[in-house]
């Protein structure tokens, strides 16, 4: 699903479902298929890994850099990399994305769908939350339900979209009632949205629950020491259902500055993490101090278009714009070389799961990726264009947004449009997803998104009138009912086939601008190791499987 930093490379999942057929967890993590077993593909000049060595032993502690801190670790609002990055070791799903990015059980451990309208999820008996109290149905009913209550503003509301019930059918059995088939929100329920806490939990911490003191969660740590504007601590949970955590401890160092995170890496004061300078590769590489490694990542740098009511409404300035992008050359300076220049919003390994005709026809005619200035100075020419403002966010954050933004500077120089670069702190860089006000004024933000499933409608649902993040207020009757008709679909070749569509309107108009497929990067020092290379991270717990190296 969303946002700044990540990666792509090979054929991950998918989800096959007859309509009518009675579906086990097994015969769900059956039907899926992941990136290539057996290593690794070459993508954008690196070699993508399929993992990291598994760790030999138990550690005390571990120490791991994030760009930011999480304004909140609210479940219902972990829609970023600061967020997930952390959460998914401390609360856990109904279901599970492995680091092979597949479904799997999580905390259930059997779900069937005996009619194309019905789910149901039956519970692991046992399962204790940080409290120690014991997890019950009644705790998913209230934690499913604190994401459609209108008044919390859910960042994962849209999943729930087509629910219509969610009831304790048993104490460890819920049935989910839906409105009309949908063939997401199985696959949803291994991300942030199908979290389950505690409700005793979060109803006595009230409004402050997710900044502070217990989460009253299912998974392997709990959370510890927050110290405010530097770090959060995770304690390893003695009582998981699960397969114990390797280390007692691990913690999140927020280091804001790139430079200061490459620096912590090469001297040893953390040990890893995972959306690394991409200016800084090559130092990790060369430094002799651990290990610079690559892997599937679902995520293309793009440029979202936040406003259609500006200069930007005319889709002839955003082809524009799109032809006058040096994407090879922003991929060399921006992603230091590790990434592939795309026309498609989606990555190709979004779509393993489709047949290759359907693959074929996805990515067929879609946005020409040469830089053509001459057609764009006439476009411009004829939108009457020429001399306007567009306005796009940059940030330190890191290279591959400041220089995107700098190169639509560069692009908009030469074809006669007035482009104004407006700096976001990479603390404020999150609030760009989740709140109007502070995409006030500007007409486009860079924007790596990363889908939360195997399935292109992840990111093509984005421009269906009203969605979570179609900012720019993209609104056209045939798109959407090109999404209701995908999202009904449990066939995963007749879904593709419409899927396929989507994406043909969507290059077509231009709703974002694509610019690269960009692998996830991930960095371990000599003395750790077992952290998978995937975007699996933002949902699995993959701090419980860092330990120690040797």
């Amino acid at each position: 699903m969303t946002l700044t930093p990540a990666g792509r490379a090979a054929s991950p999942g998918r989800l096959a479902l007859a309509a009518t057929a009675l579906l086990s967890a097994t015969a769900l993590v059956a039907a899926c298929s992941g990136p290539p077993h057996g290593g690794a593909a070459d993508q954008g000049g690196v070699q993508l890994s399929a993992s990291t060595p598994t760790a030999k032993g138990d550690i005390d502690s571990f120490t791991w850099a994030t760009y930011a801190e999480p304004p909140t670790l609210d479940y219902i609002q972990a829609f970023d990399y600061p967020q997930n990055t952390i959460l998914s070791n401390v609360c856990e799903s109904l279901m599970r994305w492995t680091p092979q990015l597949t479904l799997a059980p999580g905390l259930a451990e059997k779900a069937t769908n005996p009619d194309p309208t019905t789910w149901v999820y039956d519970l692991r008996a046992g399962v204790h939350f940080h409290d120690g109290s014991v997890m019950t149905a009644d705790d998913v009913v209230y934690s499913f339900g604190r994401q459609t209550n209108p008044d919390n503003a859910a960042s994962w509301a849209q999943t729930f979209q087509n629910v219509d019930s969610v009831t304790a059918t048993g104490p460890l059995q819920v049935t989910v009632k839906l409105k009309r088939p949908d063939s997401q929100f199985p696959q949803y329920m291994a991300t942030a949205a199908g979290v389950v806490a505690a409700k005793a939990g979060v109803e006595a911490a009230g409004k402050d629950y997710g900044t502070g003191g217990s989460l009253d969660c299912t998974g392997p740590f709990k959370l510890g020491t927050w110290n405010k504007g530097q770090s959060i601590e995770l304690d390893r949970f003695d009582d998981y259902w699960g397969t114990k955590a390797k280390s007692k401890k691990a913690v999140f160092r927020f280091l804001t500055d790139p430079s200061a995170r490459t620096n912590a890496m090469l001297s040893g004061e953390v040990d890893g993490g995972y959306l690394i300078p991409t200016e800084s590769y090559d130092r990790l590489r060369k430094s002799g101090v651990g290990t610079l490694y690559f892997g599937e990542g679902l995520s293309t740098v793009n440029l979202n278009v936040t406003n259609l009511q500006g200069v930007l409404g005319d889709v002839r300035v955003r082809k524009a714009l799109s032809l006058a992008l040096d994407r090879s050359g922003f991929i060399k300076t921006g992603l230091a070389g590790a990434g592939t220049v795309t026309g498609a919003l989606t990555t190709r390994a979004a779509w393993g799961g489709a047949p290759d005709d359907v693959r074929k026809s996805a990515f067929e005619n879609l946005t020409p990726t040469t830089q053509d200035l001459d057609q764009a100075k006439a476009l411009v020419k004829e939108a009457g264009a020429t001399g306007k403002t567009v306005t796009v966010a940059t940030s330190s954050i890191g290279q591959d947004v400041s220089l995107l933004a700098t190169a639509v500077q560069s692009a908009g120089a030469q074809i006669g449009l007035n482009v104004q670069l407006k700096t976001i702190a990479p603390n404020a860089f999150t609030a760009l997803f989740t709140d109007p006000k502070a995409r006030e004024g500007l007409d486009l933000f860079p924007e790596t998104y990363y889908n939360s499933i195997t399935d292109p409608l992840d990111l093509l649902a984005n421009f269906k009138t009203g969605a979570y993040q179609n900012f720019g207020g993209y609104s056209d009757q045939a798109y959407d009912g090109l999404v209701d008709q995908a999202t009904a679909e449990y066939d995963p070749a007749k879904r593709g086939a419409i899927e396929a569509k989507l994406q043909q309107t969507a290059s077509q108009q231009l709703l974002w601008i694509p610019v690269a497929e960009w692998p996830t990067a991930l960095f371990l020092n000599k003395r750790v190791t077992g952290a998978p290379t995937t975007i699996s991270y933002m949902y699995y717990p993959w701090a419980a499987d860092v330990g120690a190296a040797r």
